[in-house]
């Protein structure tokens, strides 16, 4: 059987108040996530289509 403890953080008041005013803090309204961006597809498309081909043997070995 599993059993759930409750631990009390052991902090002053003022400790006790930041760390509820951090669990509140809503989160930010921009964030620095990378965004799509639909025109690079040509841009790769192009790197692709000028990349090298690999190698091929010799035939004559």
């Amino acid at each position: 059987m599993l059993t759930q403890e409750t631990l009390r953080p052991l902090a002053t008041p003022d400790g006790a108040a930041a760390i509820g005013s951090l669990m509140v803090e809503p989160e930010a309204a921009v964030s620095g996530a990378p965004l799509p961006a639909p025109e690079a597809a040509g841009f790769l498309l192009l790197l692709l289509l000028l990349s090298p081909k690999e190698p091929k043997e010799p035939k004559g070995k």
